[in-house]
This record gives structure tokens, sequence and C-alpha cells, in this order.
């Protein structure tokens, strides 16, 4: 039976972890490593490693340190970030992770969903959308290198085309809401719902546990991603490893 996934989503840039707001001014938050194994020890969901410099600088995934990781978890991991080809995306799966996430790749080329859900199953292919609100016309836009490319298909009908072509599940990253913590867009969760049916994650504007649950109560079982929740603590935002969970979920 599925049920919802609380699920730390954490951004790798030069072999270190770091966070973002809405897409810019990166801060160093620690080693990905280490946050593996503090993870380990609070029995998370799931665990979303993306390369946020691999497509921008054409770079392929180090796939030593995905090693790594994968030795080292104790938990289901998602990794995304240069993956252009079923051959990688097997290697990968084959170090361990459960899960591969592409994005720029799919917006090129959607017949690659295709070729990766045939490689390594419907249940291991990840596409991950990036997307604005229009301001102009109502929905939202879709970009991938960073936020820095705007790409044509509407969302909703590109998210029914990769779950067409084989996508197992649908993430979908609020560049808007990025780090903001104020919550996240269950007016776009509630139409992403009701397009697909495939499992589905909102990542963008977690700020608590009860922003997650909130999510939960407006579309059901959902995936409910966050990065900044899970690696700051207080107003200051002093950088904490943690991790917490609705309490219906617990």
């Amino acid at each position: 039976m599925l049920r919802s996934r609380i699920i730390p989503c954490l951004l790798m840039q030069d072999g270190g972890l770091v966070k973002t707001r809405q897409f810019g001014d990166p801060r160093y938050v620690g080693d990905p490593l280490n946050a593996v194994k503090i993870f380990n020890e609070k029995e998370v969901d799931e665990l979303c490693f993306l390369d946020i410099d691999a497509t921008v600088k054409g770079k392929a995934p180090d796939l030593e340190l995905l090693r790594h990781l994968a030795v080292q978890s104790r938990m289901p991991l998602c990794y995304g970030g240069g993956i252009r080809d079923a051959a990688t995306a097997a290697r990968i799966v084959g170090l361990g992770f459960e899960k591969i996430s592409v994005s720029a790749a799919a917006l090129e080329r959607p017949a690659l969903v295709h070729e990766l859900s045939d490689a390594v199953g419907a249940q291991s292919v990840v596409v991950t959308l990036d997307v604005r609100r229009n301001r102009v016309f109502a929905g939202e836009t879709i970009y991938s290198h960073n936020g820095t490319r705007k790409h044509k298909p509407g969302l909703m009908d590109f998210c029914q085309q990769v779950e067409a072509l084989g996508a197992g599940e649908i993430v979908i990253n609020h560049i808007d809401r990025d780090g903001m913590m104020q919550g996240y867009d269950l007016d776009l969760a509630r139409r992403l719902r009701a397009a697909v049916s495939c499992p589905i994650t909102l990542s963008g504007g977690a700020g608590s546990v009860g922003h997650m649950q909130e999510l939960i109560d407006a579309v059901g079982v959902v995936g409910a991603a966050a990065g900044s929740l899970f690696v700051f603590k207080g107003e200051y935002r002093a950088v904490l490893i943690n991790y917490d969970r609705p309490a219906r979920l617990s």
C-alpha cells in the first residue's frame, strides 16, 4: 500500500552539499557522506541527491562518490544530475540507488524516459521538473539548467507525456518557493494530482512539518520533499541536519 513519504532533498556542488534560495546564493551545509550517516540514524523514508552543476557544466555523474553513498546508506536513495542515457542510469542503479532522476535530458528528448524505463524499470525512473509561476498567463513554466533555460511544453501536458512514456514518479520543484520556507504551492499540487496517476512529489517551500501535513491533507498520498527544513535550525538558519515527520505519519 502506498503511503506519503517525507524526503530530504540535498543539493551537491563540487562534492559538497549546498542549499539555495530561489536557485541562487548557494550556501555550504556539509559533506554528503556525513549526511547519509546522520539520516541513517533518523530512519529517513528516502534521501535524494541532486548534482546542480552536472547538467550546466556537462559533467557525468561522479560514480565513485555515488558508490560510497550507496554503501553507507540504509535508506532508499535517488540521484539526479548528468544522466543522459540508459547505460549511465543502469550503472547508478547497479551501485545501489533505487531511483534515478532526469530533468533537462528528458525535456530535450522525451523518448529518453521510455529508454530508461526499459533499462531499469518504471519504478526507478523519476522526472524532476523545475517550475516558476507564469507572471502573465495562468499556470507554470518549466525551466532547466538551474532555472536559467525556459522550455515551451505546458507543465501538465508534459507530465502526462512522460507518465505515458514510463516515468514512475514526477517531482515538481517550485523555484519561487525554493528555500523560502513559507509553504508548498497547494493549488499546483492539486492540479498535478488531477493530471497524472503516478506517484508525485512536491518540493520547494516547506518550513515546518505543518506545511508537509497541509500538502498531504490537500492531495492524499504524496512525497513531501524539502531541503532547508532538514539542514537549518532556528531563525538564524544555523546548519544542523535534522529530520521530523508530521505526527499522523509517525
